[in-house]
């Protein structure tokens, strides 16, 4: 194009490649054709802001994009939280799994130990495409895994406390099956027990339980639960009672002068089953008590707590009731 002046006017040429000459540019023709460019654009901008202004009546969508954009703004900033959320509560999962150790320990069970515990919690940590933004996809699947390992985390401790509970019961039964009280309220020697000179037959023989002395027919208790294996005399223990609890625990208590239980009845700690004596091979009135598990004689005293009575056993019991 090129640009030629006169006297009386600016005129523009431009060379046409179709008659290789130069030609006038008419100015009519462009500005109507810039006129109406310049229409066109404000006529779509005024659209544009009253259909915004409208509620996108006409579905271009603007307004739909920049409420998107503001719904996924609002989107990660709440799935950050949560994720800081989940984070505590994976924290509070070990806590949780420290302690159930604690009581693991508490019913002699061994306690889950940290490779136990991730072979446990462990799993593979696949990716998933949500077809969202990489940072929006990102926070989804590390939330998603965290959540998953935080199921598989109460999973196991809910494994562990079924298997605590379990034990506990199961603990409940044998506690309350070991002889764990004095059967009578005397005096008794702490080296009662073992080999010793027997005092009527004068020679040197094993005593196999303990002989609490106190006054003829004091009350004489069951130191466990269980059921009578024998009531009755039986040579040179005279009258006794024979209870067996299970778990391998028998006890025995000789020369007495009464019974209140029979055979095959079943007996509970601090039940009173008879009355001492002097029957039997007996030099005075006393209990003979003997404790035995799985048939080898046990030294009684083991099995007294000297600081609870009978009384206050059956007291604390009815109280617990």
């Amino acid at each position: 194009m090129q640009i030629f002046t006169g006297m009386d006017r600016l005129k523009l040429y431009y060379f046409s490649t179709k008659t290789l000459r130069f030609h006038e540019l008419r100015w009519g023709k462009t500005k109507l054709a810039l006129l109406g460019v310049l229409t066109g654009v404000a006529l779509l901008w005024l659209t544009i802001e009253i259909n915004q202004t409208n509620g996108d009546v006409l579905g271009i969508g603007i307004a739909r994009t920049n409420a998107l954009l503001n719904e996924n703004r609002v989107l990660k900033e709440h799935l950050r939280i949560v994720a800081g959320r989940v984070e505590v509560l994976e924290k509070k999962l070990a806590q949780i799994n420290e302690e159930g150790n604690q009581l693991r320990l508490l019913v002699d069970l061994p306690t889950i130990d940290e490779d136990t515990r991730k072979a446990g919690i462990g799993g593979v940590e696949d990716r998933i495409d949500f077809t969202t933004s990489a940072d929006v996809n990102d926070l989804l699947n590390v939330l998603r895994n965290t959540v998953e390992k935080a199921d598989r985390e109460l999973q196991l401790q809910f494994k562990s406390y079924t298997e605590v509970m379990k034990h506990y019961e199961t603990n409940k039964v044998k506690f309350a099956r070991t002889p764990a009280i004095k059967p009578m309220n005397g005096y008794y020697a702490k080296k009662g027990f073992g080999m010793r000179l027997h005092p009527i037959l004068d020679i040197y023989r094993k005593h196999e339980g303990l002989d609490i002395a106190n006054d003829q027919s004091t009350p004489v208790y069951a130191t466990a639960d269980g059921t009578v294996e024998l009531a009755g005399r039986h040579g040179g223990y005279g009258i006794m009672i024979q209870v067996n609890h299970g778990y391998g625990y028998k006890t025995l208590y000789a020369h007495l002068s009464k019974t209140f239980v029979r055979d095959g009845e079943e007996v509970r700690r601090g039940m009173m089953i008879g009355r001492s004596g002097n029957t039997g091979l007996s030099s005075g009135p006393h209990l003979h008590y003997e404790v035995r598990l799985n048939g080898i004689s046990q030294n009684p005293s083991d099995y007294f707590f000297d600081d609870v009575s009978q009384e206050e056993y059956r007291a604390q019991k009815q109280i617990n009731e």
